[in-house]
């Protein structure tokens, strides 16, 4: 305020050269603070640009180390649910956690099974057997009950096919019965299995049953686990099939062999 209000004209030369040096000390410290900070932040923040590229190379290669371990780990996790490990075909042990899980499932279908099989009306039992096998069953499919199965939301049916009077599905390792298949009275689909050693004999072996389209399963029949009928192929009365059957062929007998093929006569 003071310089403000005096005449420049009577500063002498001397003092006006005093004055410019103190400003220009006075910026040289400003200047000197400003390129100290400066400094200070590149080399703590952002030092050689070759150190930070390496650094993040690395950073995201370790990310990518994460991904891939997480990702085989979720690969390898057992299925948790038990219906699941069933239809992948993997052992029940006697002691599985979830084991009790299938006795409240069959216990159920079993509730459903007493109405459909005491049911005379042919679209009530179609929509019962819906509900056990949890799929819509095409209007062309018929069934003559009593039909026995343990579980049921295993078992798939095709169209236009014929289940007799008395026969008996264990699906716990999954059914397939393709289109326009023919199943006589008494025949036993059987997917279930245990163990051979003493041991481990209550241990459950699920292995699926795939019937492919038109082959005919005649009375009495028995289909073992793990087997595939095929296509047009015939099952004679009373056989026990424990081996695949290849398509268009006649089998018969226990343990059941190729009799002939189908012909068109």
């Amino acid at each position: 305020m003071f310089f403000k209000s005096v005449d420049m004209s009577c500063i002498s030369c001397k003092g006006f050269k005093r004055m410019r040096e103190r400003e220009d000390k006075t910026n040289n410290k400003k200047n000197e603070k400003k390129f100290l900070c400066h400094h200070f932040f590149n080399v703590f923040f952002f030092p050689n640009f070759e150190s930070i590229t390496q650094s993040l190379r690395s950073v995201f290669s370790s990310f990518n180390s994460i991904q891939i371990q997480t990702s085989n780990t979720k690969m390898q996790t057992p299925t948790t649910d038990i219906f699941e490990r069933l239809r992948n075909g993997e052992i029940i042990p006697p002691n599985d956690p979830q084991a009790y899980r299938m006795l409240e499932a069959c216990y159920d279908t079993k509730k459903l099974l007493m109405k459909m099989n005491n049911s005379t009306d042919p679209v009530e039992i179609r929509d019962l057997l819906g509900q056990i096998t949890n799929s819509k069953i095409d209007e062309s499919t018929a069934l003559f009950t009593p039909l026995y199965i343990n579980y049921g939301k295993h078992t798939k049916i095709g169209k236009n096919v014929f289940i007799n009077f008395d026969c008996t599905f264990l699906d716990l390792g999954g059914i397939t019965i393709e289109d326009n298949v023919l199943i006589a009275p008494k025949v036993s689909l059987l997917t279930e299995g245990h163990p051979i050693s003493p041991e481990n004999r209550h241990a459950l072996i699920p292995k699926p049953i795939h019937i492919k389209k038109n082959a005919w399963i005649c009375a009495g029949a028995t289909i073992l686990q793990g087997v595939t009928i095929g296509e047009n192929s015939i099952v004679a009365a009373g056989a026990v099939v424990s081996k695949d059957v290849p398509d268009n062929m006649i089998v018969g007998g226990i343990p059941a062999k190729i009799i002939k093929a189908v012909t068109n006569e």
